[in-house]
């Protein structure tokens, strides 16, 4: 059996948007075993593929702020050694960095990847013994997808299939009724959405039955969420969570409205309703994308409205009771008007929701 070593690192969401290539490479080459690396703290999401027979964590993140520690040593060593004996016949670099290159050649085979005029770092592709030249117009998924078609030789499907479903995960926090998750969370402050408007949303959502739960990762964005789920009635300041416990309640969503972040894209690998919020980057090239039930809203310098991810969640759940009747239009409220005094106070990002239309 022939053994392909694929290679996408990071982040969250360039992991996600790989996995449609994994789904094509395990339909058109079914004799191959796929072994993916990728950062140790991503490393759960590959798991939830069927067609993965082994991860391999990295750790460069942390290497990097240790390069001379005995455990970043040790780590390398075991690294090199488990790619030996896995004895792999093609490595994929389906990143396109020197990082990614230099793990990849760590590997003793034959190492494909992007053409220097398609790789994000065009010197990586000196680590290639062969190289494809791949679009930059295309979405990121589809660019992963013609790589992975171009180095293995075969034509993908049209339809795009993730491939990932998420384990049932129950806590006691999370409500026994109908819920939508709200993720705030990104790591620029212009990707975010104002808190006003997610009080808005999730006021008007909680009138009609449904509830908030509201993540949080770092401090800072659980200040976020628990001011968030003070205000909406009803709502839920999720604890911390880890990847696999996010999937399980990501995939047991009636929807979720997010930001531009990986967890976002994750919500529509797993087939959720997802609205996805975009304020300073264009969807695109990195939009949610290939399920039926994802939207993209906004765009770069123009922020959505609260009527407009309304109208999409009426429209991606329209078989839904609670969201039968008609969206009335939702009057968009300054940034912390009528809210309480400690929420005004908090930073709402770069989307002013006075200069967005309302």
């Amino acid at each position: 059996m022939p053994r392909l070593l694929l290679i996408k690192t990071s982040s969250l969401g360039d992991v996600i948007h790989a996995l449609p290539a994994l789904t094509d490479i395990r339909h058109h080459c079914p004799d191959w075993q796929v072994s993916w690396m990728v950062e140790e703290s991503f490393a759960a999401l590959p798991a939830l593929h069927s067609g993965v027979h082994q991860v391999i964590p990295v750790a460069t993140r942390r290497w990097r702020h240790h390069c001379f520690a005995a455990q970043t040593r040790s780590d390398l060593q075991n690294l090199r050694q488990t790619l030996r004996q896995a004895q792999f016949d093609l490595s994929l670099d389906l990143q396109g960095l020197i990082k990614s290159a230099l793990l990849g050649a760590l590997a003793p085979t034959h190492h494909l990847g992007y053409d220097r005029f398609s790789a994000r770092e065009p010197l990586a592709c000196w680590a290639y013994q062969d190289t494809f030249a791949v679009p930059w117009s295309l979405h990121a998924v589809q660019r992963n997808r013609m790589l992975s078609a171009k180095a293995l030789g075969y034509t993908p499907d049209e339809a795009v299939c993730y491939g990932i479903t998420a384990s049932s995960w129950q806590a006691q926090w999370i409500p026994c009724t109908t819920y939508v998750v709200l993720l705030h969370a990104t790591s620029r402050t212009d990707k975010e959405w104002p808190e006003a408007h997610w009080v808005q949303l999730g006021q008007h959502l909680y009138e009609r039955g449904i509830r908030a739960i509201v993540p949080a990762g770092n401090p800072r964005e659980q200040a976020r969420a628990n001011r968030l789920a003070s205000a909406i009635a009803g709502a839920v300041a999720a604890p911390s969570l880890d990847l696999t416990q996010l999937a399980g309640l990501l995939g047991q969503a009636w929807a979720v409205v997010g930001v531009d972040t990986g967890l976002t894209h994750l919500a529509c690998a797993l087939g959720r309703p997802v609205v996805a919020l975009f304020t300073a980057t264009d969807p695109l090239a990195t939009g949610v994308f290939g399920s039926p039930v994802a939207r993209n809203c906004g765009g770069k310098e123009r922020c959505p409205t609260v009527s407009e991810v309304l109208q999409h969640l009426q429209e991606l759940t329209i078989g839904d009771r609670v969201m039968k009747e008609p969206v009335p239009s939702v009057p968009e409220s300054p940034a912390g008007q009528g809210l309480p005094a400690a929420f005004r106070k908090s930073g709402s990002g770069r989307c002013d929701p006075e200069a967005s239309g309302s």
